[in-house]
């Protein structure tokens, strides 16, 4: 079965282009399924995995306190793996047919107010180390709702301050332009004047945000930043790059934008993604009529 998944994991790379991290993820699902398989039940083939094998399974894992959210990850992996397989020949059967995705609790994403982005935006020191760099970092999160692997990777030959845009390439190698507003322009036009050139070494792409050393940002080092920024703000919420993004999304919704507009900007595949922000700025509305209603 591992020689069949990694024809799979192939396929998602090569056929489908899907995210690094999408196929790393599918790999680990379905490599933990394979190992339980040999190990419990002497199954290595997947023509041999039926539906009462992976409902065994899939009621181990949760009584092992796996949540709903990671099961239906598994399902999902399990059911394209076994697809791909009736169309290569090594299943004659598809036994994840029947198979009922887990229903998921959804949770309405935390936001900053405006009042709070303000504040944690203007708590970035420009005249430290790195600090011009730090705020345009921040002040493209905000402005354009980017995911982190998307600012860590959005290069110079995709932003255009001129035009206000960037370009970014999203899940699923999905293109798509983002306007970026004009203090966001200010704030990175600062940092490619004044900072970046500095930052260059003779190994640096074209990345936008380079580190001390001249090399692309990592996803955890701009989470990292993020916490020390938010700390030094003396904001209480728990803020992470994620926040700013559904800030921006709730944000833009509240002051009246179009729903989609706002799933263009932020790269959803499906509406029904986006339309949980609508249910955020109802309970911001619902909120404020209790403060200020004399009969709420």
């Amino acid at each position: 079965m591992e020689q069949e998944i990694e024809a799979f994991i192939r396929y998602l790379a090569v056929e489908r282009g899907l995210s690094q991290n999408y196929q790393l993820s599918t790999q680990r699902s379905l490599g933990e399924f394979a190992a339980w398989c040999a190990q419990r039940k002497q199954i290595t083939r997947a023509r041999q995995v039926g539906l009462p094998l992976i409902s065994e399974y899939l009621a181990e894992r949760k009584r092992g306190g796996l949540s709903a959210s990671s099961i239906k990850l598994i399902v999902v992996a399990l059911k394209i793996f076994f697809r791909f397989g009736i169309a290569q020949g090594f299943v004659t059967k598809e036994p994840t047919e029947s198979l009922v995705l887990p229903r998921i609790e959804r949770y309405l994403p935390e936001t900053l107010n405006e009042l709070q982005v303000e504040q944690l935006l203007e708590s970035v020191d420009a005249k430290a180390p790195l600090g011009l760099r730090d705020r345009a970092m921040l002040e493209l999160l905000y402005a354009s709702g980017l995911r982190i692997s998307e600012l860590a990777n959005v290069r110079l030959e995709n932003l255009s301050l001129e035009e206000g845009v960037v370009r970014v390439t999203g899940k699923g190698n999905k293109t798509r332009l983002v306007p970026v507003g004009r203090k966001a322009c200010a704030a990175i036009a600062a940092y490619l004047a004044a900072e970046r050139p500095r930052l260059v070494r003779q190994r640096s792409g074209s990345e936008i945000f380079l580190s001390a050393r001249g090399t692309r940002l990592t996803t955890v080092r701009i989470w990292q930043i993020v916490k020390v920024v938010a700390q030094r703000s003396g904001l209480e919420a728990n803020v992470y790059p994620h926040l700013l993004r559904h800030s921006f999304a709730t944000h833009l919704l509240g002051n009246g934008a179009d729903l989609r507009i706002i799933q263009e900007m932020l790269g959803h595949a499906d509406i029904a993604t986006t339309q949980v922000y609508t249910h955020v700025d109802q309970q911001r509305l619902k909120a404020v009529h209790r403060k200020f209603h004399p009969r709420a």
